[in-house]
């Protein structure tokens, strides 16, 4: 990536520079005090770690708007004469923006890049035209796109699904966007492509038959699988679970459910998970909760890093601030051997009271320099720490004998049973809990 920043016909954001790395010293709100890119840790740098990529829709798409009021920002590169013109604009201030930052990747919908349109030939024009305009920025620029997606739950078409929907025709128009989308995506070199079910569920279950739309679902996916990678897609294909909101029930939930459902259909071969914390917590577990069981099936694809507020059901996508939350998710990608094509991307959004163009900056620099802590404190409790060995300690009846003879599939249970007459009484052996949130503490206290 260039070590200039990017500024177009004009300057977005001016008095910001390049955000420098100034150490844990520094009260400078833009200024890194833990992220710096090249330092090393494991013989990777923390850029080549933690492979940071900003969201284009929350950043410089929203406005604020919530449910009670309309937007509180108003974006100068909003304001050109025609949509094109505006989105050119737009992406002239996102590439500022991330290298400024230094941030290597983006994230993109196919209408946060390109103005919609209901005409399809019009908005394949649209996308067509600004895929060139986002690859001559790539190739100045040098930023990288970690992937694209096609939104198929904003239009009204898709109030009652998308690939799921009860009526083909609307799953035919999915189809439009997803094949433009893919295009675009390899166009661009994107890593991943990614798919959102925000509509593939139900709001109610008396008009709704889940096998067929599931099943449905499964089709859909495996037809675009198959266009991708017939254009030359090699990269991986992310299912991103989420419980509800939009709908009352999405059908892909969580981890486990997703995972179910792609080895139910034979696409796990392609297709991994993009775990969101937000939507982890909304399912009823932890961010890494939902994060181990992606990397214990061998899913884990990429991350949206942000944050719920614990004192209500919506999905609030705030920016991560949380180090146990960050450390507990660097523990799970380091030990499930690195990102790979994936990422962490930050689908959050700055509060709608924050209205000045710093107050962005100084969210991203917020949670890059807490997910920076969190891979520091992560790889020191795995490699100096006794973290690891505690965990194996409690498992090491499985290591040999007849624990070893049953984790191998070699003990029925007329030997458990004869087995547990010659033990006697189990011992009891504490665990630990209390030890092993204090080790962390300590750790992320040094």
């Amino acid at each position: 990536m260039s070590s200039t920043f990017h500024v177009g016909q004009r300057e977005y954001f001016p008095g910001i520079g390049a955000i420098p790395f100034e150490g844990r010293e520094s009260d400078n709100p833009l200024a890194f005090k833990v992220y710096d890119a090249q330092r090393q840790i494991g013989g990777r740098s923390m850029a080549e770690h933690l492979r940071f990529a900003v969201a284009y829709w929350h950043s410089f798409c929203g406005t604020g708007q919530d449910p009670f009021g309309p937007g509180t920002r108003l974006y100068p590169w909003d304001q050109g004469s025609s949509a094109l013109a505006r989105a050119e604009a737009k992406a002239d201030a996102a590439f500022e923006f991330i290298t400024k930052l230094g941030v290597p990747y983006y994230c993109f919908h196919d209408v946060d890049l390109a103005p919609d349109a209901d005409d399809i030939g019009q908005y394949r024009d649209n996308l067509a035209h600004m895929v060139t305009v986002a690859g001559r920025l790539q190739q100045q620029t040098g930023v990288k796109l970690l992937w694209g997606t096609a939104n198929l739950f904003s239009h009204p078409r898709y109030m009652n699904g998308a690939a799921t929907n009860p009526d083909f025709a609307v799953v035919a128009r999915a189809a439009v966007q997803v094949r433009a989308a893919l295009d675009a995506t390899v166009a661009l070199g994107g890593q991943n492509y990614v798919f959102w079910g925000g509509r593939e569920g139900y709001a109610c279950l008396l008009n709704t038959d889940m096998k067929r739309e599931q099943a449905h679902l499964a089709r859909f996916l495996a037809a675009a699988r198959d266009y991708g990678r017939s254009i030359g897609f090699t990269g991986t294909f992310l299912i991103e679970p989420k419980p509800m909101e939009p709908m009352h029930h999405q059908y892909d939930f969580d981890s486990a459910t997703v995972v179910g459902f792609l080895r139910a259909h034979g696409l796990d071969g392609d297709f991994k998970l993009n775990i969101e914390a937000n939507h982890a917590t909304l399912s009823g577990h932890s961010f890494a909760h939902d994060l181990q069981v992606a990397a214990d099936a061998g899913l884990l694809g990429s991350i949206d890093a942000n944050r719920g507020n614990p004192q209500n059901g919506w999905d609030t996508d705030q920016f991560p601030t949380d180090l146990y939350d960050t450390v507990g998710a660097m523990l799970v990608v380091l030990r499930s051997g690195g990102f790979g094509h994936g990422g962490l991307n930050f689908d959050a959004k700055v509060r709608r009271e924050s209205t000045d163009p710093q107050d962005l900056f100084m969210a991203h620099i917020g949670g890059m320099d807490a997910f920076a802590r969190g891979l520091e404190v992560a790889h020191a409790l795995i490699e100096r720490s006794p973290l690891e060995g505690w965990r194996a300690e409690r498992y090491a009846s499985f290591d040999s004998g007849a624990g070893a003879a049953f984790a191998r599939g070699e003990l029925g249970l007329e030997a458990l049973c004869e087995h547990a007459l010659v033990a006697g009484e189990p011992t009891v052996r504490s665990g630990r809990q209390e030890a092993y949130e204090n080790l962390l503490n300590q750790y992320l206290l040094r």
